[in-house]
């Protein structure tokens, strides 16, 4: 999913600071296996939760609102996070099931159902204004936005389409290796992991050609982008492989024990954030790699940083909460 780079609020930034010196303790043993206590999900104030459907997944920042999907409506909803509220609602023909992604003034969501699409939302207007048929290879997949296209793969086979914003045409195919689904924009590369497998492929995005691949930790899925780096959320064991984005090398691996299908992985606040199904959240210092803290209770599965908060989904509850960056970086200090 593509994030912005938030800003945060002078008590997260106070938090950050203090939490950057704790990091720097670490500095030294960042190789080390990590092993911390579990913390309780409730200990985090929760300043909002808003109901969207019978799930709620998929969560996609831009610089005025909050983007979320749900099953039951098929839809996405906007949520204003300066009031904390859901100011619009976008049905769509089929369910949200491989991500979202911003570009272009539209929110691009892939969608399962008897034919797989594409579907572009305008972010002025809040309308589906645009179906175009490429869809997605299939469920838990993803899909990103480079200066001038947007990727999706679109089967099993790792057929990486390169779509044009304007008309939905399919402008070129590079091919990865099979079982790669999900993309991510970053340093003019998009980065596609094979869950099938246990790597990830960069492809050059101005010109679509392979540049290599980087082994990573078994499953990899879900990645983001910070701190000079790609970040991946590998299924099979449940860690977090750290990979260069200038060298394309890893530089750390960090267990965070939360295997299993589903989860999400972010960056904000210079800190890497994952989460997956009763482990809704993990932090882990975007400088060293360290695991920091972890919180364990219900909810989990998806989430977004932005606009000085981290907006969490619980799956199957079908909501979405708003939790101050800082109440959560100064319970992790603490």
């Amino acid at each position: 999913m593509m994030l912005e780079r938030v800003r945060i609020r002078c008590g997260a930034t106070i938090a950050i600071a203090a939490l950057a010196l704790y990091s720097m303790a670490r500095v030294d043993a960042a190789d080390a296996p990590t092993s911390i206590d579990g913390r309780s999900i409730g200990e985090l104030k929760r300043t909002t939760v808003i109901h969207l459907g019978k799930t709620a997944d998929w969560v996609s920042i831009t610089p005025d609102a909050v983007w979320v999907g749900s099953t039951h409506p098929f839809a996405v909803h906007r949520i204003d996070p300066k009031t904390m509220s859901r100011i619009a609602t976008v049905r769509l023909p089929g369910e949200p099931c491989a991500g979202l992604a911003v570009g272009f003034g539209s929110l691009w969501v892939p969608l399962c159902g008897a034919a797989r699409v594409l579907a572009k939302v305008d972010l002025t207007s809040n309308q589906l204004i645009s179906v175009f048929k490429t869809g997605p290879a299939g469920a838990e997949g993803g899909i990103a936005t480079s200066p001038d296209s947007v990727w999706l793969v679109t089967d099993k086979h790792g057929s990486l389409a390169r779509i044009d914003p304007g008309t939905g045409a399919v402008r070129q195919i590079t091919h990865v290796a099979e079982g790669s689904y999900n993309p991510l924009y970053a340093d003019g590369q998009i980065w596609i992991t094979r869950a099938d497998g246990a790597e990830v492929t960069s492809v050059d995005a101005s010109t679509g050609t392979v540049l290599g691949t980087v082994p990573t930790g078994p499953g990899p899925r879900f990645l983001t982008a910070g701190a000079g780096a790609i970040w991946t959320l590998n299924q099979g064991d449940g860690s977090v492989t750290r990979i260069d984005t200038h060298t394309r090398e890893v530089t750390r691996t960090t267990a965070l024990k939360i295997p299993g299908k589903g989860g999400d992985i972010s960056f904000g606040a210079g800190m890497i954030w994952a989460t997956v199904w009763k482990v809704p959240l993990s932090l882990v210092d975007g400088a060293t790699g360290a695991l920091l803290c972890q919180w364990k209770g219900p909810g989990g599965d998806s989430l977004g940083i932005g606009h000085g908060a981290i907006w969490l989904t619980d799956y199957h509850a079908g909501t979405i909460s708003r939790i101050d960056l800082a109440d959560a970086l100064g319970h992790c200090k603490g």
